[in-house]
Formats: structure tokens, sequence, C-alpha cells
């Protein structure tokens, strides 16, 4: 079987799937293969699976219509009849397939039309709520098909009533709150909680409480096998739940975020557990008890440069100054969001937010000095998770490399699925928000510049003496200083291989010729010449 998640966390799913009891525990990208019967557990267990397929048919094809004819000869009945609805879901990588929803349609077909041919009758399409969906993967040649046992993607819990502009994935908050090693030990705090994501996800670590519990179905209950009675004994099966004797806390200074987190918190029912206030981020104290914070700060696509890496410079101060002695875990998606910050990390994990490369960093804060802080026998602990080489987050991107079976990726670097248009379109329109940032940003560091020059020119604002690139432009150089235009494009240029100043061509121009020296412009018609003593310009015609 197949479980998905995102790139970065499949390492943690992976220990999901080892705790859980699967066999043969396989890591690829986005996704870890496994074996044992554990479609049901796998979904209702699972906090950092997107969704579990259950490979049914391995084939090679080389192009659409192999496709349609292979899985035409598919033994379908023993899935379905005439009655099912179905749908197909495609993700393609491949030279030949270049279109991955025609590839959908070529197995929609297969299945009617064997269907019509047998029985006169074809099963009907049913994009939303289908009984079966099917999953078809193809990388270069090689095709699976494969059960999809989940339906609605596994971030969509349940608890969620509503959410703020741009929410933390369900699945991705609980990689990092995994990440980070923390099981309940001692306080949780997100001073900047949005709708509540890490507060809820942590709170079901803490308890050890399955993220399934709030789903209404799941797809593999439509299946003709699926054993409800294994499935309520699965559900109902409270054994592993344990008690959390510390108390979780989510902090944020917008009232509306603050509303929604506490609606989240109470669907989900951990009022008991969770504590929502709202906080500024400039009052954040030092907590009283032994706390690990865990935190997703803006991006940028509410806040302006200026105000954004203000909001950083204050989360480090905080961290520094109310944090003593504890563990602050923080992801984001700017180098230059982290330089605010002002602290060495001791832990980077490079991971994704959908398709944004971001960092996953963690700080170890101490009292006093660090060699003070070793002298006391302490060390920073990097067991968790060790530092990677990487490169600089401005120059990652996404591998291109054939993707695994069951990513969703249909040739596109980092392609994402939706469930609904509308969710497609807030994706969308956050990456906007994100360009326009880094806009913004790039106009703010050449207004700096421009400020940097008036400053070496006592405060009023002068082009420097140089203008480089291909157009060329006078340049002020050596020691005697001058204006020497250096371009491949022409222009004055002093000693070089063209001589001096000197244009040349049929249509004549300045030269510089004879004893007396100046200018003269040749010509039928004449034109300007320096000559005599008093030196001038003399228009003599000739």
């Amino acid at each position: 079987m197949i479980a998905k998640t995102f790139q970065g966390l499949e390492e943690v799913l992976a220990k999901e799937l080892i705790e859980l009891g699967a066999n043969d525990v396989q890591i690829g990208r986005r996704m870890v293969s496994f074996t044992g019967d554990k479609a049901m557990k796998a979904n209702f267990c699972l906090r950092t699976a997107i969704r579990i397929l259950k490979p049914i048919y391995h084939f090679k094809a080389q192009d659409a219509d192999e496709i349609y004819e292979t899985l035409k000869g598919f033994d379908w009945e023993s899935y379905m009849d005439v009655n099912t609805s179905f749908a197909v879901d495609s993700v393609v990588y491949s030279d030949e397939f270049r279109h991955s929803k025609f590839v959908a349609y070529r197995v929609k077909d297969a299945i009617a039309d064997r269907f019509r041919e047998r029985e006169g009758k074809r099963p009907s399409v049913q994009v939303t709520n289908p009984d079966l969906l099917f999953h078809i993967h193809i990388a270069q040649e090689k095709c699976t098909l494969s059960l999809d046992s989940s339906g609605e993607s596994l971030h969509r819990r349940g608890y969620r009533q509503e959410a703020v502009e741009a929410p933390l994935n369900e699945v991705l908050a609980a990689g990092l709150i995994l990440m980070t090693g923390w099981k309940g030990e001692t306080d949780f705090i997100d001073p900047m909680c949005g709708s509540g994501t890490l507060p809820v996800e942590a709170a079901l670590i803490a308890r050890n409480i399955a993220p399934g519990i709030f789903r209404k179905e799941f797809a593999f209950e439509k299946w003709t096998d699926f054993d409800s009675d294994l499935f309520d004994a699965i559900y109902n099966d409270d054994s592993a739940e344990r008690e959390f004797n510390h108390h979780i806390y989510g902090y944020d200074n917008d009232w509306k975020a603050v509303n929604i987190a506490k609606a989240n918190v109470r669907a989900a029912g951990m009022v008991n557990v969770i504590d929502i206030e709202h906080r500024e981020l400039s009052d954040f104290v030092q907590p009283a008890e032994p706390a690990i914070m865990v935190t997703n700060p803006p991006y940028g696509e509410r806040l302006k440069p200026d105000d954004l890496f203000d909001l950083y410079r204050l989360l480090g101060s905080r961290l520094k100054n109310a944090f003593q002695g504890n563990q602050a875990w923080i992801i984001s998606y700017k180098e230059e969001c982290f330089n605010k910050i002002g602290l060495k990390p001791s832990v980077i994990v490079p991971l994704f937010n959908g398709a944004l490369p971001c960092e996953f960093r963690k700080y170890e804060l101490f009292n006093g000095r660090f060699s003070e802080f070793r002298e006391g026998g302490e060390q920073l602990n990097k067991d968790e998770r060790p530092m990677r080489e990487r490169r600089p987050l401005h120059l990652r991107q996404a591998a291109t490399e054939a993707p695994s079976e069951g990513e969703e990726n249909n040739g596109e670097r980092n392609a994402m699925t939706f469930d609904t248009p509308e969710e497609e379109q807030a994706y969308r329109s956050r990456l906007d928000r994100h360009n326009e940032f880094n806009r913004e940003h790039e106009a703010r560091e050449r207004k700096e510049r421009r400020s940097h020059y008036a400053d070496e020119e006592g405060g009023e604002h002068k082009r420097p003496y140089r203008r480089d690139g291909e157009r060329g432009g006078f340049r002020k150089d050596g020691e005697r200083g001058g204006f020497r235009g250096g371009s491949s494009r022409g222009g004055f240029k002093r000693d070089g291989e063209r001589g001096g100043f000197r244009k040349d061509g049929e249509r004549g121009g300045f030269r510089k010729d004879g004893e007396r020296g100046g200018f003269r412009k040749d010509g039928e018609r004449g034109g300007f010449r320096k000559d005599g003593e008093r030196g001038g310009f003399k228009k003599s015609y000739g």
C-alpha cells in the first residue's frame, strides 16, 4: 500500500507506520510504501498521511490508446458493478503522457466501454462522493492503478469549523509537532496560532487521540469487502489514549482569528486542554512552567515587508528575553525573516508548505552565556533531527525527477491537487500575495541602496559615476578620473581599438586630426570647426 504525504514529512510518516505495525516500510518521495492489511487503521490513525492508496494493477503503456486497451481488458467486475458510481484521479510524469486529465478520460472510457459491451449499460461517473475512486499513476511508461481508500483528503480532520486566511494544513501541523519529539511532556505554546491548528493537533498528540475520530466517512467503507465490525472495533478502541497533565496555549493579536480558534477548539472537544487568548506578541512573558513553542508566523500575505521584518525581530527579542530555558521551533518561508530573529538554530529541517520551500528551525534558549551553559554540563540537543547540508532558501527548488507512485505531481514542479475549485483559488491567491511581497521587498532594497549613495554624497542623492551593462554608458575611473564609455554597442571611447574621439561611417562625424588639433565635421555640407588662437566654434562652408 502507499501512504502519500508532503515533501519533508516522509521520515515522520514512516515512523508512524512502523509504530502502527506495518511491514516492509519503504520511504519514497512524498510517499511511503508498506505491506499489511492496514488500510482502515492507516486512514484512521496516521497523522501525517494525506491519503492511502491500494495498488491493484501494474502495467506498461506507451500512449493513451494502449492504456485504454489494457484497462478495457482488466477485471473490473471484481471491484464494482454497473450500478457503482466511480471517479478517476490521475498523476502523470512522462514524456509521452503530457495531459493527466486526458489519461483519466481514457481510463473512464475503458471502464464504461467494458460494461457497455458486456451488459449493455455503463456505470455512472460521479466526481463528488463516488462509490469508488480509482487512481492512475504514470512514471514514463510504468503505470499503476490503485484504489483510493481515503476519499476526501485526510488533512480534513472534521473539527475545523472555520479558518483564517491561508491556514496551516492539519497534516503539516501534526508533522511539525512530531518532528520536535514532543508528546505532551511539557506545556505547549503557539504565540501566533491563527485558527488554532497547531494547538488542536498538539492536543490530539498529547492525548494520543486518533485524528480520524472526527471524520464522517472514509472511501473504504463503500468497498465490497468492507468489514464494518473490524472498523467499529478500531473506531471504539481508546486503550491507547492517555492523560495530559500540562496545558496548551494559543495566542493571536487578531480577534477574528481568536474567535475562530476558540470555535475549532470547542469542536475538537479540547476546551479543558487548550486556552486561546487575544494577546500581542510584545506582551509575551516568560511561562511559569517548562514549555515548547511551535509556531508558524506570517510569511507576508497580509503584512508589508517592513512590518513583517519588525514582527520577526520582535519574535527573536521575546525568545531571548522571555523564553529562556525552553525550546522554540519556527517554520518560515524567507531567509530574510529568519535572519531578523537574530538567533542561531541548532536544527534546520527543509520541507514544503504546499508549493513553498520552507525551513523548520529549532532554537534552544538558555540563561546567561553559551560558555556558562556548556560549563554547566548542558549541550544543544540535536538528536531529534540532525542539521542537513542544504542550499539557501532562495535557491531551493522542487526536485524535478520522476515522482514516486501515489504522489500528487503531473509533471509540473510540486504540482498540487485540490478537492474544490474554491480551495485552488484560495491557494493561487496566496501565491500571488507572496509574489507581491517579493516585489515590494526588492523595491525596498533598491530604496536602501539609493539612500546609501545619498549618505556617501553628504545627504544629497547623486547617481554614481558608473553605468554598466550591455547598453554601455559613462564610467568614472582611473587616478585622474574622466569619463569613458565602455560598451560593445558603441559610444565614445578614448584610447581603444578604434582610436581616439572618432565616429566613422558613411555619414561622417567628429574626428580629431591635424597638428593644430580641433574637431572638424567633414562632409559635403561642411560643419563645425575649431580653429584659431582664441578657439571657439566657427561654422564654415566650403
